[in-house]
């Protein structure tokens, strides 16, 4: 198959996107024709979004052979040279075919990918099946699906008419390489060829895709892959936010280091994103009410584990719990799809 990979992570990283690289190089060994197009810097919890009213620059990246611990921060101009007037950093210039960076949104690089690179010149072939991911981190439940990056991607190219699935890796101990990575891609290639294969096995068509998540563990692909639903859950009033001090010129940590520490605090299963509750800090006055106030994203993750243990079998969650793979079809309109039920035999 030709198959067009995008993720949310962003350029292949330790800290940041440590799954992209091994799972393109696992397609790749099983055979397949690959073509690569991603944001060119962190782009998690943007759902399917577009940035509206900015230019969008595209240029391309030769991979490096291995993961570096962090990818730099990109600084392209129009022409894809940095802002010092070389070329930006990444792999072995002319050897291979590069992948293309852009600095937009993962549903920005899908339809681009679709529409604008990888059908036209003689050396491509139509594109059979559009993978977004592997996630680093579980989008199980709807509160994690929706704000999804990862998810967005694949939404964005199934409502362009392509089949798509949206990857997405469930790491319990931080495990960013090695042999459980390696088995973790070679399983998820599998489940993507029998998804996207002419057996007959599954639907396909008027806005369906898949979400898939893998349980990062030694001995995945010996584990069941089963049809869950969605967990339908909620956030806690106060799960999202956490008040920070400082005044107005306080300014964001960077979207990569973030991501660092949202996916350190969804590892622990813990109270937040840096081990805290919620506000600690409430309006007591009218004076108070009304001053300008700072907010950090530090989602509470214990309210999403807590509601997969509430649901019990045949959830997402709770399959990626078990250690088993889970597969939930949806529409590209946010309603459920059948099949539902039972073990997916591979």
């Amino acid at each position: 198959m030709h198959i067009l990979v995008t993720n949310d992570d962003g350029p292949p990283s330790t800290a940041a996107s440590p799954y992209i690289l091994p799972f393109v190089r696992a397609l790749e060994r099983a055979g397949h024709t690959v073509s690569v197009i991603i944001p060119d810097s962190q782009r998690s919890w943007i759902g399917k979004a577009h940035l509206v009213g900015q230019d969008v620059v595209a240029s391309a990246y030769w991979p490096p052979a291995t993961n570096p611990d962090v990818h730099p921060p990109s600084n392209q101009t129009s022409d894809g040279r940095d802002g010092s007037g070389g070329e930006a950093e990444s792999g072995d210039e002319g050897k291979g075919k590069p992948w293309i960076l852009v600095n937009s949104t993962p549903a920005s690089c899908a339809q681009l990918g679709l529409s604008k690179y990888f059908f036209a010149s003689p050396d491509d072939r139509p594109i059979d099946l559009v993978v977004s991911g592997p996630n680093y981190g579980r989008n199980t439940t709807a509160v994690f699906a929706l704000s999804s990056g990862t998810l967005g991607a694949a939404l964005e190219a199934a409502v362009c008419g392509a089949k798509a699935i949206a990857l997405s890796f469930a790491f319990f101990d931080r495990v960013t390489g090695g042999e459980i990575v390696e088995e973790a891609c070679a399983h998820s290639v599998r489940v993507c060829e029998e998804l996207a294969g002419v057996k007959g096995k599954v639907e396909w068509g008027d806005g369906r895709l898949y979400s898939v998540n893998v349980p990062l563990q030694r001995g995945v692909s010996g584990r069941a892959v089963r049809w869950t639903r969605m967990l339908q859950n909620r956030w806690e009033q106060g799960a999202c936010f956490q008040e920070v001090g400082g005044g107005a010129g306080t300014e964001v940590e960077g979207a990569e280091k973030e991501e660092v520490r949202l996916r350190r605090g969804e590892e622990g299963g813990g109270k937040g994103a840096d081990g805290g509750s919620a506000d600690a800090c409430t309006a007591d006055s009218q004076q108070r009410r009304w001053k300008a106030r700072h907010f950090k994203w530090a989602p509470r993750f214990t309210d999403v584990y807590e509601s997969v243990q509430r649901a019990g079998p045949g959830t997402d969650g709770w399959a990626v719990k078990e250690g088993e793979t889970s597969i939930t079809a949806i529409r590209a309109n946010f309603m459920h799809a059948g099949p539902g039920e039972g073990e997916f035999k591979l």
